[in-house]
C-alpha cells in the first residue's frame, strides 16, 4: 500500500500549485495543437441515424430494385435514357423535413395499402420542370429551363403519369416482402397539404439522383419508420437461403404450376396390338376391347390414373360423373 501524504505535505502541494510551481495541465503543446482543429460531433444524431439502419435492415436492397425498375419504365415511357441511382438514406422528424424550403417541387402522396401509413414521392424543382419539358416534346438539345417558382395545377397534372409509374415500380420492388397495392392519391406543391403521419414521427428520406442525358435532378422517397416496422423481420430474412429458396420462389413456382394446361382422358378400355395389324385396319373392322360396359371409366390425368367416372349427358353434351379417386 502506497504511503499517504501528511497534512503538511498536502498544504505544501496546494501552495505550490497556486503559485504556479507545479503545472496541472498534462497536455503538452503538441497535443494541444493536435486537438485544436477537432470538430464537434452530435453523438445523439449519430446514434439516432444508425439505430434506424439496425431496425430496418436490407431496405437499401428494396430501394435499389425500385431505382432500377423505375429508370427502365421512364426510359420506355418517355423514349429518353434515364439513369436513377440511390444517393443515401437519412432519418429525420417529419415536420422538420417537410417544412424545409429546400424540399419544394412536386410532392406525390402515395397510398401503401395494406400498410398503416403512406409515403411521399418528391421531385425537386429542376427534375419537375425537366420532366414536364420532356413530356411536352421538348428537344433533348435544348437546355432545360431553370425556374424559381411553384408548379401550377396544370404542370402537376402532367406529372401524374410518371409518378403513377413510380407507384407500380414500388409495388414490384416490395413484392418479395408483401403484396402491396401502391397508388398515387394526389400531387401537391404545398408541403402543408401532405401530412401522412404525426408531425413528430421519425421518417426515412431516401434520396436518388435522376440522370437524363446531360440533365439531372433529385428524387426523394419519404417513408415513415412506423410503416416499415411490420416488415422488419421480413427485411432481415430477405437474403437468407431459407427465405429466397422456399419463400418467394416456391410461391411463384406453385402459382405457375397451378396455371399449367393439363390433358384429361376418360378411357373406356385399352388394347395392345402389333403395328402390322394397326396398319391393316379398314372401314367396317370391329376391334374388340377388354372392357366391361358396367365398369366405371378410367380418368387419366397426363396418362396417370387418378379417378373413376360414369359416362352420361349434361346440357346436351357428353359428360362424365366422377365416382371416386384412384388410390
Amino acid at each position: 500500500m502506497e504511503p499517504l501524504l501528511s497534512k503538511k505535505e498536502i498544504a505544501d502541494l496546494l501552495c505550490a500549485i497556486r503559485e504556479g510551481q507545479i503545472a496541472t495541465d498534462t497536455t503538452g503543446p503538441e497535443q494541444t495543437a493536435k486537438f485544436s482543429n477537432a470538430k464537434s460531433i452530435n453523438l445523439f444524431h449519430a446514434t439516432h441515424k444508425s439505430s434506424h439502419q439496425l431496425r430496418i435492415p436490407n431496405f437499401d436492397i428494396i430501394l435499389d430494385s425500385f431505382a432500377q425498375n423505375y429508370s427502365i419504365s421512364l426510359t420506355n415511357q418517355l423514349q429518353r435514357t434515364f439513369t436513377i441511382s440511390r444517393i443515401d438514406i437519412e432519418s429525420a422528424i417529419f415536420n422538420e423535413f417537410i417544412t424545409d424550403p429546400k424540399n419544394s417541387g412536386a410532392i406525390g402522396v402515395i397510398n401503401l395499402e395494406p400498410l398503416k401509413y403512406g409515403s411521399l414521392l418528391i421531385f425537386d424543382q429542376q427534375l419537375s420542370f425537366t420532366m414536364i419539358e420532356i413530356m411536352l416534346g421538348a428537344s433533348s438539345e435544348i437546355d432545360p429551363l431553370k425556374l424559381e417558382r411553384k408548379l401550377t395545377t396544370i404542370e402537376l397534372n402532367i406529372l401524374k403519369s410518371v409518378m403513377s409509374k413510380a407507384c407500380d415500380n414500388l409495388t414490384k420492388a416490395m413484392s418479395p416482402l408483401i403484396n402491396l397495392n401502391s397508388s398515387l392519391i394526389k400531387i401537391e406543391n404545398n408541403p402543408r397539404l401532405v401530412s401522412i403521419t404525426d408531425p413528430d414521427s421519425e421518417v426515412l428520406i431516401c434520396r436518388f439522383k435522376v440522370q437524363i442525358g446531360s440533365q439531372s435532378g433529385e428524387l426523394k422517397l419519404l417513408v415513415p419508420v412506423a410503416t416499415l416496422e411490420p416488415l422488419r423481420d421480413r427485411l432481415k430474412d430477405l437474403l437468407s437461403v431459407r427465405t429466397s429458396n422456399f419463400g418467394e420462389w416456391s410461391r411463384l413456382i406453385i402459382d405457375q404450376i397451378l396455371e399449367m394446361p393439363t390433358t384429361i382422358i376418360a378411357q373406356s378400355g385399352a388394347l395392345t396390338l402389333p403395328l402390322h395389324k394397326v396398319l391393316s385396319f379398314k372401314k367396317g373392322d370391329i376391334i374388340p376391347l377388354d372392357y366391361d360396359p358396367n365398369a366405371p371409366l378410367k380418368v387419366l390425368v397426363e396418362d396417370s390414373l387418378k379417378f373413376f367416372a360414369r359416362p352420361g349427358v349434361h346440357a346436351g353434351k357428353k359428360a362424365i360423373n366422377l365416382t371416386g379417386a384412384y388410390r
